[in-house]
């Protein structure tokens, strides 16, 4: 997981999603009416869709474990414990069908106060309540929050995942490397299509970690490079990856622009 900026929606969007939640309430605010409802809110759901698709990582990543494309709109609130929630925008992530129905599914575990124990990227920095380890692929746990994330979304407990970021922190390594050489030598191009890469990598957590363990005092240590500790130093001086006057790294895709990906919409 990676923090993310929600989008405002439009004025539109919200009306009709207010006038869905109107209904809900209208017919009792059950868990019955929210799915009637949900299910006939084609158009909302389009609306929502896209939003999500400009603030998902990478290409379209699932916001939970960036390894899968987002095909599910996810509640992350459930329908079934707060159905006057079934339409607000604030309340929708964009979910791989493998994380919504096999792990979180209706899952909202809470503290003692009724306080959400699950990260929601668009409101929590993850790496507040989870530290990666890029080279193991494991995440540790810095808080409760942290640790119910890990365990409802399986982040240590599935293969694909763990080997998908050890994989993916030796891409980003050659490909930081790779990146900096360009810049050195005033290849601006070359420095952009690997700068674009970096942006695009499935598991955009890897990245972001580097990033930290670039920070530290012995960053060396960690990154096992003096070399690849240069070319990160680097990329956060200058902004990550962008070059004066030229931006080296993908804008998402607007509404017009989002992959048509069949979405799965149920909790």
């Amino acid at each position: 997981m990676i923090p993310l900026r929600r989008p405002e929606a439009d004025d539109d969007l919200l009306r009709q999603c207010a006038d869905r939640t109107k209904r809900i309430q209208k017919l009792g605010a059950t868990s019955k009416a929210a799915q009637s409802q949900w299910s006939a809110g084609t158009a909302e759901k389009a609306g929502i869709r896209a939003l999500l698709f400009r603030m998902a990582p990478g290409v379209g990543r699932c916001m939970y474990c960036l390894n899968s494309t987002g095909t599910d709109i996810d509640h992350f609130e459930p329908k079934s414990r707060r159905p006057l929630r079934t339409f607000c925008w604030h309340n929708h992530l964009l979910a791989c069908s493998h994380c919504n129905s096999n792990y979180k599914r209706t899952e909202y575990p809470c503290d003692d106060f009724g306080q959400c124990l699950l990260i929601d990227p668009s409101v929590d920095d993850p790496f507040d309540h989870l530290i990666l380890l890029p080279a193991s692929g494991e995440f540790k746990a810095k808080t409760r929050k942290g640790e119910e994330t890990k365990r409802a979304f399986g982040l240590n407990d599935r293969p694909e995942l763990v080997y998908g970021r050890q994989d993916a922190f030796i891409r980003c390594c050659d490909v930081m490397v790779g990146w900096h050489g360009c810049v050195v030598r005033g290849d601006l191009g070359g420095a952009e299509r690997r700068a674009h890469a970096l942006h695009r990598e499935p598991f955009a957590d890897v990245l972001r970690a580097m990033e930290d363990m670039a920070r530290l005092p012995h960053a060396s240590l960690v990154l096992g490079s003096n070399e690849l500790v240069e070319a990160m130093e680097a990329w956060l001086s200058s902004s990550r990856g962008t070059m004066p006057e030229r931006r080296l790294f993908a804008v998402p895709p607007s509404r017009s622009e989002t992959p048509a990906v069949p979405l799965r919409t149920h909790d």
